[in-house]
């Protein structure tokens, strides 16, 4: 793997805890639950792991300054707020920071509570992710969700008494039985909590999963892509009334300081580290991916081996195509100097009819083609 010393991108830490008290029905991430897991892991495995991963990354890529963390699951609440702030720790044992760095955690509304969130904000952290979903009772049922409907907005306000500047909930539209009433009454909830950050994804079924078989079998109905693409733009609406702008297809900020930078990461094509059993990363053009069981990716570890599951070196190609597929979901936009002579033509095309507009030197897309943002990129790309 190659060295980034001296790199002029900015270089960001994903770090992935893959336990949770619960599977939800719709989640197809890495990540176990204890009866799962049985003893072949535990959490202080997990973390001597990341210690030594850590080690070698800082081994690998240099004296890289660290722009951004993003502690992510599975539920990292569930270490605690003692547990995050040694695992943040660890990190910056290893690392350089910069200042002012990012450093955002996700959490289950119902693994936190006042205390926890002032020690993530003693320990450094300056960015809390809650995982609400919906201010529906039997919607959250549907989707195996612990918590309770109000519980994600008391979070939420919790952690900004504690200081925490930047605050996101997420929400998921489209479920099965959902109604637009349900998701006025989750959008209501959302500014209520008072959080500079939104994040709405459409349901997506994923084979493998329990509510995928449920669908199969005929007990629930699959999602409708007319319903999503309506859902979506109530979404959109409820938030631009209330101060909220786009950034990103599926992300909505109420400042430019609200945005989460992680995630601008990925999208831009910067590198990033990912530690953690599963974790993917990203590092000068090669993308590299770890073992998914915390038993075999702590094993490795133990060894002193690479806890490496796979990698693959991306071609020009895959760059400008994935570069391409990446910034046309964000608000600005895709350069035009990115596109090909042919690529230009055909985006012009899609100015014509609709999907796209002209921002200075940069293709955006229009409110309507947000719907189509999959679609616009592959005529592009054709």
């Amino acid at each position: 793997m190659p060295s980034l010393e001296g790199a002029d991108q900015s270089f960001g830490l994903y770090l992935h805890v893959p336990f949770c008290a619960t599977r939800c029905g719709y989640c197809d991430f890495n990540t176990y639950t204890a009866g799962e897991l049985g003893g072949s892991s535990s959490p202080r495995a997990w973390a001597e792991a990341i210690d030594g991963e850590l080690a070698l990354a800082r081994r690998t890529v240099g004296d890289v300054e660290v722009s951004t963390v993003f502690v992510g699951g599975g539920t990292p609440s569930l270490l605690g707020g003692d547990g995050l702030a040694d695992l943040l720790a660890t990190a910056q044992r290893h690392f350089r920071f910069a200042d002012g760095a990012e450093i955002t955690t996700e959490s289950n509304p119902e693994s936190t509570s006042p205390e926890f969130f002032a020690r993530l904000r003693e320990a450094g952290y300056t960015r809390v992710s809650l995982g609400m979903q919906s201010a529906a009772e039997h919607v959250l049922r549907l989707l195996d969700r612990t918590h309770t409907p109000g519980r994600a907005v008391a979070a939420a306000k919790e952690a900004r008494v504690a200081g925490f500047e930047h605050v996101n909930l997420d929400l998921i539209y489209g479920t099965p039985g959902e109604s637009d009433d349900d998701l006025r009454a989750s959008l209501d909830a959302v500014l209520d909590a008072g959080v500079d950050h939104v994040s709405a994804y459409a349901l997506i079924v994923e084979d493998g999963t329990a509510l995928a078989r449920r669908i199969r079998r005929g007990e629930l109905p699959d999602t409708d892509g007319d319903v999503l693409a309506h859902r979506y733009e109530m979404v959109d609406a409820a938030l631009q009334d209330a101060g909220f702008h786009w950034y990103e297809v599926s992300n909505w900020a109420r400042t430019e300081a609200g945005r989460c930078r992680h995630n601008e990461l990925y999208w831009q094509g910067a590198n990033w580290w990912g530690a953690g059993p599963g974790a993917h990363g990203h590092l000068a053009g090669t993308r590299v991916w770890n073992l998914k069981h915390p038993a075999r990716y702590a094993d490795a570890i133990a060894r002193g081996d690479q806890p490496f599951g796979g990698h693959e070196v991306l071609t020009a190609e895959d760059r400008h195509i994935e570069d391409l597929m990446l910034r046309v979901r964000m608000r600005s936009g895709i350069p035009a100097d990115l596109l090909r002579a042919d690529e230009l033509h055909r985006a012009e095309q899609e100015v014509v009819v609709g999907n796209l507009r002209r921002a200075g030197p940069a293709y955006v897309l229009t409110d309507a083609g947000r719907l189509l943002a999959d679609g616009v990129v592959r005529r592009i790309l054709e």
